[in-house]
């Protein structure tokens, strides 16, 4: 997989927003807006509707496509559902797991997003592995044991090698979509954490090869100050991510930030 976290990380999530016709329409206007912007990698994250005609559109473009959710089965009597050979076929490279929606709506659980890594996995996707914490678990001062919860059963029977290759995504959950954000010093903290237990767990290796995103109401102000941390390497980017020009001066603040670090 040809992608590092020696270059900021920027994946836009769009969740149940946008036509056929409108993510084309953003996707032709990003990666105009992104043309000498080599210092980031993008994804972007359609609903399932618009997968195959925003893979068209980005034919000739550096952007990525991922995907919001998917089954840990190939195939089967699963209503609703989609494979990861489905998404393969569509051209996705990346999928959403276990994003906090996904676990408060749906009942996702760390033992489901286990199976979907294992899943991707198999099938040649890169998964985007979401953990994070509610405000009643920060203030009662759980953040760090839930994040570590998420982290050990999330990645059960995994080695090494796969885990070197999971994206993480921190997104506290009271940040989500509330407009409020974690402080740098609170995301850092989080993210300081996550690389120091892949290192205790599996290895100085897995650690330093970690890519860690920050989630949370990440907008074009804020993202200069949370790229400067230490151990923040992107952005897993929401309602921020639904129109070009923000989506792309994110990448323009991570770059900077990047290139200060």
């Amino acid at each position: 997989m040809n992608f590092t976290n020696k270059n900021p990380f920027i994946a836009g999530n769009w969740k149940m927003f946008k036509t056929i016709p409108e993510a084309v329409d953003m996707v032709q206007k990003l990666h105009e807006a992104s043309v000498g912007m080599d210092g980031a990698q993008f994804v972007v994250i359609p609903p399932f509707t618009a997968l195959s005609e925003v893979a068209r559109a980005l034919q000739e473009s550096p952007i990525q496509i991922g995907a919001q959710n998917m089954h840990w089965e190939e195939q089967g009597a699963f209503t609703g559902e989609v494979a990861a050979p489905m998404l393969k076929d569509v051209g996705c490279t990346f999928v959403v797991l276990g994003h906090s929606e996904r676990r408060q709506f749906f009942g996702e659980t760390s033992e489901t997003v286990n199976k979907k890594i294992k899943a991707a996995f198999a099938h040649g996707l890169v998964p985007i592995m979401c953990i994070g914490e509610s405000l009643e678990e920060r203030k009662n001062g759980n953040t760090i044991t839930k994040v570590q919860t998420q982290i050990t059963e999330g990645l059960e029977e995994l080695d090494a090698e796969k885990i070197c290759q999971i994206i993480f995504a921190y997104e506290p959950i009271w940040a989500i979509g509330t407009g409020l954000t974690a402080t740098p010093d609170q995301a850092q903290e989080v993210h300081g954490f996550i690389r120091s237990s892949l290192a205790e767990k599996h290895g100085n290796t897995v650690a330093s090869c970690a890519i860690i995103l920050y989630g949370g109401s990440v907008k074009p102000e804020n993202t200069y100050s949370l790229l400067k941390e230490k151990d923040i390497n992107g952005a897993l980017v929401g309602g921020a991510s639904l129109k070009a020009d923000s989506f792309a001066e994110i990448a323009r603040e991570a770059i900077k930030a990047y290139e200060e670090k």
